[in-house]
């Protein structure tokens, strides 16, 4: 009895660290949507039904926040890709890979964009999401094709996804089954 009252009068106990990977995952499409510049910290706040003390709490900035939604993209993305068949040749998988991340490649590219306007070289390659994200990337394709191979993958990849986007889809797929099957 003792023990039922003591639960209604103590106040619950709240895995912060959960709750900020949630505010996160649920702040990322905010910034596929809006993109870098064009979301302020009291736009997130009210999105995610928060005071932008309490938003400020979990995240010191924009830039923390942006590491953090990365942080939650980048794990969904790689286990989403990592639930490859294993029977496949590593072609086949590297090119079902570039179609996971097709749908959203569009809004993520141009988000990237407008994050690194202005950003020096040696800014870009310091930036921790950056690293994060093209770690991220570079084990995942590393793990398909082998490491000496994984770079040049990796950018046969994008470029195909550029190439898709800036033809609408027409592009196929199959053109670059040959390249992929010489470089692993």
């Amino acid at each position: 009895m003792f023990i039922d009252q003591l639960d209604e009068i103590m106040p619950k106990q709240i895995d912060h660290e959960a709750y900020r990977l949630e505010l996160a995952r649920k702040a990322a499409p905010l910034f596929s949507e809006l993109g870098y510049s064009g979301l302020g910290m009291r736009r997130v706040a009210e999105a995610l039904g928060l005071s932008k003390s309490a938003l400020y709490h979990y995240f010191p900035n924009k830039k923390s926040l942006f590491l953090a939604c990365t942080e939650t993209v980048m794990a969904q993305m790689t286990s989403e890709a990592g639930a490859n068949d294993a029977s496949q040749v590593p072609a086949s998988a590297l090119v079902d890979f570039a179609r996971s991340l097709e749908p959203g490649f569009a809004a993520e590219i141009s988000l990237l964009f407008d994050y690194l306007r202005g950003k020096t070289g040696e800014e870009i390659a310091s930036d921790p999401a950056m690293k994060l994200a093209n770690d991220q990337l570079r084990g995942h394709v590393r793990s398909l094709a082998g490491s000496e191979a994984a770079d040049s993958v990796l950018c046969l990849l994008m470029g195909t996804l550029l190439m898709r986007h800036f033809t609408g889809g027409t592009l196929d797929y199959e053109t670059i089954l040959p390249a992929l099957k010489k470089l692993t």
